[in-house]
């Protein structure tokens, strides 16, 4: 028996960055689709059950109801009985659950945000992250269709990990003590006010750290990869000091938005080896574009990049192997 999980996150492609730039919302309605294309996509391709986390705006019930309606649905779909909180840690919970219940994939809807949150329940679980968020480096726009087919076929796999890259990630303590993890990038900023999340002014960053960086990329990454180009699967990751009177650049940090910047130090961060901090003001630290932590004067912080991250879907890669392995012939 072959299942797979899906995770849809209703607030992804809701937060300030519509205000404050050009980003692209994808509404919940257009999320059930993409969400009926990946359950027709996957029990078209062997997969015998599907699993889906709950959430306010019940996804996952209308799917069903909708493809029952439509005498669409031919397997077994079911919406995981788990209490909610509408926080992130229904999504990090509802994760955990899935790899405990052996699901052979997690495909999650959402942005850099959502495919922390997912992470951070997973250990062995390959996982396929669709974008329907804002900051969309670590997920990628990919048709539900495809993504169904390549999540089916993962499941069934003999060795799934095969066609999956285990990911880098920013592992972040204070005072020694862990405290959490970015897929992306961990940003220090000295704006306090956290009426809203995400963060967007440039003006108050003082560092950034990132496991890969781009130009291509929109986010506080971009700013990273304006300077080195760093790959997913490069064994390091990079770290900017901003600050006045430095080198400048110009970075797509949100949608439309080139941003100016300031550097005073670029450098690489080797896998396993800590920078840390003695912080001389009151800061923020945002993961993978959200403020997450609070640190204060005195408190030493240090970031560790490891390659102890999620193991991603490759999906080309994927339908690839699927092929060789006679996974769309017919019978």
């Amino acid at each position: 028996m072959s299942s797979i999980g899906i995770i849809a996150n209703p607030a992804s492609g809701k937060d300030i960055r519509r205000l404050v730039s050009y980003a692209t919302t994808i509404d919940n309605q257009e999320k059930i689709n993409i969400v009926k294309r990946i359950v027709l996509a996957a029990q078209s391709l062997g997969i015998d059950s599907v699993w889906f986390m709950p959430d306010t705006f019940q996804i996952g019930y209308t799917v069903i109801s909708d493809l029952s309606m439509d005498e669409k649905l031919l397997i077994d779909c079911k919406v995981m009985d788990i209490p909610l909180t509408a926080t992130a840690d229904d999504t990090t919970r509802a994760a955990a659950e899935m790899e405990k219940m052996g699901v052979g994939c997690v495909i999650v809807l959402g942005g850099d945000g959502t495919s922390r949150a997912v992470a951070k329940g997973l250990k062995d679980t390959p996982l396929l992250p669709l974008s329907t968020g804002t900051n969309n480096v670590y997920p990628t726009m990919v048709e539900g269709t495809v993504a169904g087919m390549a999540a089916a076929a993962i499941a069934r796999m003999p060795n799934p990990k095969e066609c999956c890259i285990q990911d880098k990630r920013i592992e972040v303590y204070k005072n020694s003590d862990f405290l959490d993890i970015a897929l992306i990038d961990a940003v220090i900023t000295d704006d306090l006010w956290v009426g809203a999340k995400a963060i967007w002014d440039v003006e108050k960053l003082k560092h950034i750290f990132v496991t890969r960086c781009h130009p291509a990329s929109i986010g506080f990454s971009s700013a990273a990869g304006c300077l080195r180009i760093v790959e997913d699967i490069d064994p390091y990751g990079f770290a900017l000091t901003l600050g006045e009177k430095g080198e400048g650049i110009i970075a797509p940090i949100a949608a439309g938005v080139l941003a100016p910047l300031d550097y005073l130090k670029a450098e690489l961060v080797p896998l396993g080896v800590p920078v840390e901090m003695d912080l001389e003001w009151d800061c923020m630290v945002a993961l993978d574009g959200e403020r997450e932590l609070r640190g204060k004067k005195g408190d030493r912080l240090a970031f560790l990049v490891t390659q102890r991250g999620p193991w991603r879907v490759q999906i080309k890669r994927t339908l690839e192997k699927a092929v060789k392995l006679g996974f769309f012939k017919r019978f």
